[in-house]
């Protein structure tokens, strides 16, 4: 069973803020993970939003842009140490009121308590004509980065271990916790580049893009929610050959769903007649 240390408390509250967490326990997919959704998301922008992305990217894809805040809490600013990690996860008892927690207007990062509001923040800066270039480049980094991050199941999972990173288990023999199996052991056990990964798990399926469009992020954390806790609900520890067989699939949808909604949001930012929660046009190719 899922042991946690005998000094942390169990009680949860409905909503906690883990703004303790170190940064190396609050990464998502690890590189390859978010290089995956990038790629993907790149596969069904619109002509006009890949126009519109030129400049805020400034030569980079969205999948080298994707891991940016991730790398950037090793700086010594204090946001990079202090605010940073609260943008990346949500932990909240009852799933049923993720939605309480939407605040589209939301317009300082100064404001940002959870993933939810790091999300809006980052899409209200890029809509925002009068914004920088240098803000919408922070915005446009942390929403790649952000919608990556609600679609790992455990930055929507419990407070009292910190989304399965107190949780020790075993990955084909070697000790590690769940938060970090999610996060990279599974990714990295395909043996595959992210171009590699991104390939194999496209899809251009009309009704399956219409599917994962027909959603917004607080229910990609309801559904990540979902996730974290039947995988706590099975207490597995020794984790090897059957954990990849059962849960592979899911991480795959995941990533999938990732990529394709983070095109939808921005096509929807960025292209008026796109319709980003019906369906993502695939790019043309040259």
């Amino acid at each position: 069973m899922f042991k946690l240390p005998t000094t942390v408390k169990t009680a949860a509250l409905s909503l906690t803020m883990l703004t303790a967490i170190s940064s190396n326990n609050a990464l998502a997919w690890g590189q390859n993970g978010h290089r995956v959704i990038g790629e993907i998301a790149e596969m069904h922008l619109t002509e006009v939003t890949q126009y519109a992305l030129e400049p805020i990217l400034n030569g980079e894809s969205l999948a080298q842009i994707s891991t940016w805040p991730d790398e950037m809490r090793s700086s010594s600013e204090h946001f990079w140490r202090k605010e940073s990690s609260k943008w990346h996860y949500i932990n909240i008892k009852d799933a049923k009121k993720m939605h309480h927690y939407v605040n589209t207007s939301i317009d300082s990062k100064d404001k940002v308590a959870h993933i939810l509001d790091g999300i809006y923040f980052s899409i209200n800066i890029l809509k925002n004509s009068k914004s920088s270039l240098e803000e919408q480049q922070f915005a446009l980094k942390f929403l790649v980065h952000l919608v990556g991050d609600s679609h790992q199941p455990f930055h929507a999972g419990r407070s009292e271990d910190r989304g399965g990173n107190l949780i020790k288990v075993s990955f084909f023999g070697k000790e590690t916790n769940l938060h970090s199996t999610w996060d990279t052991h599974l990714v990295e056990n395909e043996n595959l580049s992210f171009t590699e990964f991104a390939d194999f798990i496209k899809t251009s399926n009309k009704k399956t893009i219409k599917a994962y469009l027909n959603s917004q992020p607080a229910d990609w954390l309801v559904e990540s929610n979902k996730i974290s806790h039947r995988v706590y609900d099975e207490n597995e520890t020794k984790l090897s050959y059957g954990y990849v067989y059962k849960y592979m699939p899911v991480v795959k949808k995941r990533l999938s769903q990732g990529g394709i909604r983070l095109a939808g949001l921005l096509n929807q930012i960025f292209d008026k007649n796109a319709k980003p929660l019906t369906e993502a046009l695939i790019k043309k190719r040259g």
